[in-house]
């Protein structure tokens, strides 16, 4: 039996290792490896394109389900929420249960949310039908990092989270561009019902390929209590980042929020510490390895991600281009995403997670410093310019920095690692997305930042479309002092991942055990 963790070892140093759980050859005459990293591939992608998806289905929705503006947001937000806040409680449950089982629910589930929203017949039924959608995407994206780790080895493993990262990149863009492909010749529900056979087919798949290999936290409770007290506490943030350009930063309700997630927070923390099997075992921050990656991930989320929103905004409200024109504009960031992520994946595997990591970092502040000279009158070749720098920053980045994260977990704690990290990655986008519109919002009048940015159409002209572009340089600027910060603090915090890398066939961290 495995030796416990000792939480007072060194931070990030001399890390013990054990042999992995085997993983079988082949599956049908093919390694399973590129079973399992197909198969995650596709829940990746699928996940991916239904954050966006409906975007453009917005109007015929709103004639059909005779809806709001204010309600098919919600739409967006419950879809986008639930899978965030989800994330943590399937981590957990996919480590006590097995990873692949959950997985393979995730398919399930988010094929019969799919169902039930194209059979939606009033928008608060699509709502909640969203909510069942996101907590099956929850699923899969806890527990997919997981399973290519597992499945490969870790000197192959950056290399299969490269081309992961892929469909994270195609999917980014895909989502609105196909959504327009379906309503262009089909009703709305379509948008839904699409994912069905594919569903069906990916389900069938998982469960006929997929192997459950992970080393199991058997004999451990889940704690319910302090599952609800995370969901409620982020759960609350997120909300109050979504709703205060709406609602007014100062506004009752946002501080209400607030100070619930403050609460929340405190109060799980401290949950966390007492309970015999908490769902978030705080020492797997004791591996500081880990917890730069994870945090250097949300910085880049927060410093980044908020680029495409800002750039479709300049390209519609200032250079007046229709919505999917602008949407296309964003195809070249991320076809070089998608072209940089195996290099990185392969670089990290050959160099180690250290070095492409900050250089990714330093690709995409200089991409910003681009996109921060663009002008009302500037051209498509300046946006594309700035645009193709933070692709091949992100590119490099992901991969690198998700294997140094999962190589540094415990075994055992595979499932809660990863959804750590993806938990964190989407409250580094929303953060990135509130703090953005809240600094652009702030250059322009009150009246237009009504119209902007709560859905009316408006063309910016002027000294006003001046003010929103200066508002839009100062957002750029914030992102460029994030990203060298970050890399320079991931660059000293991270000095001996590199060195942590395991030999052939070994885990890096022993299993987790209570003590």
């Amino acid at each position: 039996m495995a030796s416990r963790w000792n939480p007072g070892a060194p931070a990030g140093r001399g890390p013990t290792t054990e042999k992995r759980p085997a993983a079988p050859d082949r599956v049908l005459g093919l390694p399973y490896k590129y079973v399992a990293l197909s198969v995650t591939t596709v829940g990746a992608l699928m996940f991916a394109i239904d954050s966006t998806i409906v975007i453009l289905a917005f109007p015929p929705m709103m004639a059909d389900l005779h809806a709001s503006l204010v309600s098919l947001i919600w739409v967006l937000m419950a879809y986008s929420l639930t899978s965030t806040v989800a994330l943590l409680t399937f981590g957990r449950l996919a480590d006590m249960f097995g990873r692949v089982r959950m997985y393979n629910l995730g398919f399930v589930v988010f094929t019969v949310g799919s169902a039930l929203c194209g059979l939606s017949v009033t928008d608060l039924q699509l709502i909640a039908c969203r909510v069942i959608q996101g907590l099956g995407g929850a699923m899969l994206l806890a527990n997919s990092m997981a399973i290519i780790t597992e499945a490969f080895p870790s000197e192959e493993r950056g290399r299969a989270m490269g081309i992961n990262s892929v469909v994270w990149a195609i999917g980014s863009i895909a989502g609105p561009l196909l959504g327009g492909v379906i309503l262009a010749g089909a009703s709305w529900r379509w948008v839904f019902l699409v994912n069905v056979p594919i569903g069906v087919v990916a389900t069938l798949a998982a469960l006929l390929l997929l192997r459950d290999i992970s080393t199991r936290s058997k004999g451990e409770r889940f704690d319910a209590a302090g599952a609800s007290l995370f969901s409620l506490s982020l759960g609350a943030l997120l909300l109050a980042l979504n709703q205060g350009i709406a609602l007014g930063w100062t506004s009752p309700v946002i501080l209400g929020l607030l100070a619930l997630w403050i609460a929340g927070a405190a109060a799980f923390y401290y949950r966390s510490r007492r309970a015999e099997h908490p769902v978030l075992d705080f020492r797997l921050f004791a591996n500081r390895v880990f917890t730069a990656a994870v945090a250097t991930a949300t910085m880049q989320a927060l410093a980044v991600f908020a680029v495409n929103l800002l750039i479709v905004y300049y390209l519609e409200v200032v250079q007046d281009q229709a919505p999917l024109a602008a949407a296309f504009a964003l195809v070249p960031l991320s076809i070089v995403n998608s072209l940089m992520g195996p290099i990185g994946g392969t670089l990290s595997d050959r160099l180690g997670s250290r070095r492409p990591v900050a250089l990714g970092l330093l690709a995409q502040g200089a991409g910003l410093v681009v996109l921060s000279t663009l002008q009302v009158d500037s051209s498509y070749l300046h946006v594309v310019l700035g645009l193709l720098m933070v692709g091949v920053g992100s590119g490099l980045f992901w991969a690198p920095s998700t294997s140094a994260a999962m190589g540094a977990a415990p075994l055992n704690r595979l499932g809660v690692a990863a959804a750590t990290l993806a938990t964190w990655r989407n409250t580094g986008q929303v953060v990135s997305y509130a703090l953005s519109l809240a600094i652009a919002a702030a250059a322009v009048p009150p009246d237009v930042q009504t119209r902007l940015f709560l859905g009316q159409a408006v063309h910016l002209s002027g000294a006003v479309a001046t003010d929103f572009v200066n508002g839009m340089h100062a957002t750029f600027h914030l992102s460029i002092v994030i990203c060298l910060v970050t890399a320079v603090g991931w660059w000293l915090a991270a000095a001996d991942a590199d060195r942590q890398r395991p030999r052939r066939g070994v885990a890096q961290v022993e299993p987790i055990g209570r003590d």
